[in-house]
């Protein structure tokens, strides 16, 4: 009998055991080895979309975008783990009795995979680590995990020891893994790496430390932690961890002064924690254009620590990339320099000094090569466009004031037309860009954003295409008679140019771009690159327009240097001015300037470029007052008619003031002689009384001629 009991047994265990083995193979393999991405049915058009249900063994789907003929995956929600097989499997075996009552209790109630957790393991939630280990670690997966430890630190108010602590470390561990980093990308929730981020801190927040130091240490986090008190002399924690399998350990410190704990009430604690993948991952979840170049650190402090000292090595320590200490802005999902700055810097390491709060609780360094920044650029920016505006307003209202006396000919109407319009679109176009600075993220301001970089590319736009429309004006003047189409036809043609192919280019770049998230930069309100070359619809038009406005300005030196016969010296010389004078004229009006943006792109590391480009492009309003109204001989010939008419009839009514003060005087000495002498026949002036009503209305009667005088 025990034989036989013994040979039941083995019938049955062994395959039981040689599945278990064959699925845990299964799922390493699966994870080593790339994951299908599946083909779509259907011709692939560009910015269409497709979705394909994920492999047999997972659930979910996946979807792609077709670019340049291609099909490029963005999303996978393919996941293996749910509420059932995220648990160990001898938790949920047959059992007798007990066992199967408690499969078909969780079978007919809706719990989610934390309720279950709080309720099999409550003290240390270990009975979900196993499986998670073993979990490929496939977006679907990831997202799985990332909210299970959301709830965890949701749920959890007080009591997490050091138990709790390892066993949230190891979960957030498998997902922090190096070769999870590219899978990051596809979760269709981007804030999945802050939930991450945030989930560790706030856990990490209600950790209870003893009088005895913690040290939980992971391949991926490291949290350390210890009581702190008013008599400390200092205290620092020191990490060293690997970027991945194949690189070497780089280090971090966080350095509490002695200064600072003095602030603090007695017991207190510190807690910090170190990630040297999370810096990755959220650059892979946003898309950003900036690196981080050392290990993410989180400090959990007493509110009283306003600063602390971290000390970050550089994973990469070259000495021509940027580096900016930076801080994790909570709310808005972005890195912020606000939050720290850097103290000193080498080619190895980095020594920030940053300011920890609600809204900061991790910091790193960032590295970004391919943008310059510079104190010197934004102070040229921010004044010039300050400047800009200023000008373009009294460009306008000057125009307004003088519009009727040098609007009389049908070219000058028609030039002023264009004037006027690149002026206007310049200033809401710069009004614009101003707002678009103000949205710090188009994460988190995202609807506000596209309408801010629409608006701003199509503004810009029409300042290009107004300059091309006045080059072609000054190309029909030079070639064709302007008699020969009526006015009214070349200024509809004008706004067309004007206005109508600028907002056909801007609406067709935001209706191909948007739907799949390629319009903005993830850095910027501004138009994407790096995904769907959005750019190059500014780009392209306004290079164009430079070449033809290029043309437009060597057509006119040719027609104005040619000299009449017989001509002098003095000729030639007044030549030489007018044509300086169209260069200088036609170059700020006509966007040549924009072409020393192409230098720019040539050499992105030359400090010289950006700022001769910031100055001409930034000022490009006062330019417009400058050479395209006050340098205009007819424009201040109409001015100076303006003041001398103001002058002129300031003159007459005090000349008239001065006729009725005049005038005044006479009349009451007339009025003073009426009183005192008789008419002509009176003898006896004793007897006189002066007829009263006559002096009235001679003094009606002057006052009267004052009033038309003045009038």
């Amino acid at each position: 009998m025990t034989h036989m009991l013994l040979l039941y047994c083995l019938v049955f265990l062994l395959p039981t055991e040689s599945c278990r083995t064959l699925c845990q193979v299964a799922n390493k393999s699966k994870e080593m080895s790339p994951r299908p991405q599946g083909v779509c049915d259907g011709v692939c058009v560009d910015n269409s979309h497709c979705s394909q249900p994920c492999p047999p063994d997972s659930q979910g789907n996946m979807g792609f975008l077709c670019r340049q003929k291609k099909w490029h995956k963005i999303t996978e929600t393919c996941q293996t783990l749910n509420a059932f097989n995220i648990f160990e499997t001898n938790l949920y075996s047959i059992q007798p009795l007990g066992g199967n009552t408690k499969v078909d209790e969780y079978a007919r109630k809706p719990e989610t995979i934390t309720d279950r957790l709080m309720q099999t393991c409550p003290k240390d939630l270990s009975c979900v680590i196993r499986n998670i280990r073993q979990s490929p670690r496939i977006p679907g997966n990831i997202a799985v995990i990332v909210q299970l430890l959301h709830n965890i630190s949701t749920v959890l108010l007080t009591d997490v020891d050091v138990a709790k602590m390892k066993s949230y470390s190891i979960m957030a561990n498998h997902i922090l893994n190096s070769k999870s980093i590219s899978n990051w990308t596809f979760i269709p929730d981007r804030n999945s790496s802050c939930v991450l981020l945030h989930s560790v801190n706030s856990f990490a927040r209600k950790l209870f430390i003893n009088k005895y130091p913690i040290d939980i240490s992971d391949v991926f986090i490291h949290t350390m932690g210890t009581a702190i008190s008013p008599d400390n002399t200092g205290k620092n924690f020191s990490f060293s961890m690997r970027v991945n399998d194949t690189s070497s350990e780089i280090t971090g410190q966080v350095l509490i002064s002695r200064d600072e704990l003095r602030k603090v009430p007695a017991p207190s604690q510190a807690i910090s924690i170190a990630f040297p993948t999370l810096g990755a991952i959220l650059k892979a979840s946003f898309l950003e254009n900036v690196t981080v170049n050392g290990l993410v650190l989180s400090v959990i402090l007493p509110k009283e620590l306003k600063r602390i000292s971290l000390i970050f090595e550089k994973i990469n320590k070259s000495e021509e990339k940027r580096t900016q200490c930076v801080g994790w802005h909570s709310l808005e999902s972005r890195w912020d320099q606000q939050a720290c700055q850097i103290i000193q810097e080498n080619s190895q390491q980095a020594v920030c000094k940053c300011r920890p709060s609600k809204l900061f609780t991790s910091f790193s360094i960032l590295m970004s090569p391919h943008i310059l920044e510079n104190p010197i650029l934004t102070y040229i920016t921010y004044l010039g466009l300050g400047i800009s505006i200023c000008s373009l307003i009294l460009c306008l209202s000057i125009e307004a004031l003088v519009w009727g006396q040098v609007t009389k000919t049908e070219i000058s109407y028609l030039r002023h037309i264009c004037i006027a319009n690149v002026a206007a679109t310049l200033l809401m176009a710069d009004v614009w860009f101003v707002v678009a600075s103000f949205l710090s993220s188009p994460v988190t301001h995202h609807s506000g954003c596209v309408a801010a970089t629409f608006f701003v590319h199509f503004f810009y736009l029409s300042v290009f295409f107004w300059m091309l429309a006045k080059a072609l004006l000054i190309l029909y003047g030079i070639l064709i008679v302007f008699h020969t189409l009526p006015k009214s036809v070349l200024v509809a043609a004008l706004f067309s140019i004007g206005y109508g192919c600028p907002l056909v280019i801007a609406a067709i770049t935001v209706a191909a771009t948007e739907p799949g998230k390629g319009y903005l930069r993830p850095e910027a309100c501004w138009l994407n690159w790096d995904m769907t070359k959005a750019l190059l619809a500014f780009v392209v038009p306004a290079l164009a327009i430079v070449v033809v406005n290029l043309v437009t300005v060597t057509l006119v030196i040719v027609k104005t240097q040619r000299p009449a016969i017989g001509s002098s010296m003095f000729q030639e010389v007044r030549a030489i001015v007018r044509i300086s004078k169209n260069i200088a004229i036609l170059t700020p009006l006509l966007g040549l300037t924009w072409g020393f943006g192409i230098a720019m792109v040539v050499d992105d590391s030359n400090l010289a470029f950006h700022i001769i480009f910031s100055v001409l492009n930034a000022f490009q309003g006062f330019f417009i007052l400058v050479f395209g109204t006050i340098l205009d001989p007819k424009i201040r010939e109409a001015l100076k008619g303006r003041v001398t008419s103001a002058k002129w009839i300031s003159r007459i009514s005090e000349t008239n003031n001065d006729k009725c003060n005049y005038a005044s005087v006479i009349n009451r000495i007339f009025l003073l002689i009426s009183l005192v002498t008789p008419p002509k026949g009176q003898a006896n002036t004793a007897g006189y009384t002066p007829n009263l009503g006559v002096l009235k209305d001679q003094g009606i009667i002057v006052n009267t001629t004052c009033e038309r005088l003045q009038g």
